[in-house]
């Protein structure tokens, strides 16, 4: 799968080199491809860069994981979508798009590519290493697009996820943004540190 990362931080970082890893191949959308952090994803296999609106283009699925307020700005930066799916994995905790309450609305106006909210619910850490002891951690997705939401569940067991839940469809997306203020909410304002993660049981 030809995978574009829009935000090489610590959660397109961790994700990029999982994806990479598996076979992949990674095209790194960034603003300056000669400066840029995360640098050192170019020694992953198949991992490239290219400026934000080549890297869309040349790739099947776009994860974004960026300040959610530039969603505006990347969709015109994208070019036309069409066929291809985005994987918002942005939270509009502290700051939104204008005029979009989330990104991933952002998104499902302004282009014409499958959105999908995944990877948003915990820390980059545990995206990094999605277990506690021998328990893989579970990961949450939400849209309407099913096709989309096939392609972020395979990615998200990809990076050792054991499951990946549906939360529903874009009605759900917000409140999948409120699951991850949960997360922020005990990781860190709580202080029960970062590693804390999400487990789905059932009885």
């Amino acid at each position: 799968m030809k995978i574009a990362i829009i935000g090489t931080g610590n959660i397109g970082s961790a994700l990029a080199t999982h994806w990479a890893n598996k076979g992949h191949q990674i095209h790194l959308g960034v603003r300056s491809i000669k400066n840029f952090k995360g640098k050192e994803l170019l020694q992953l296999p198949s991992t490239s860069a290219h400026t934000i609106s080549e890297a869309a283009q040349l790739s099947d699925v776009i994860l974004v994981a960026t300040p959610p307020q530039i969603a505006t700005d990347l969709a015109k930066q994208f070019g036309n979508l069409e066929g291809k799916i985005i994987i918002d994995a942005t939270n509009a905790v502290r700051s939104k798009p204008e005029g979009f309450p989330t990104a991933f609305h952002a998104f499902a106006t302004l282009t014409k590519a499958a959105v999908v909210k995944c990877f948003n619910s915990t820390g980059f850490e545990n995206i990094k290493f999605p277990k506690v002891g021998d328990t893989a951690l579970d990961m949450f997705m939400a849209g309407d697009n099913k096709r989309g939401k096939e392609i972020a569940e395979q990615l998200a067991l990809e990076c050792g996820f054991e499951n990946c839940y549906d939360f529903g469809g874009s009605d759900q997306v917000e409140l999948l943004e409120k699951f991850a203020l949960s997360w922020i909410n005990l990781a860190i304002f709580q202080k029960m540190g970062r590693e804390v993660g999400f487990k789905l049981l059932k009885k």
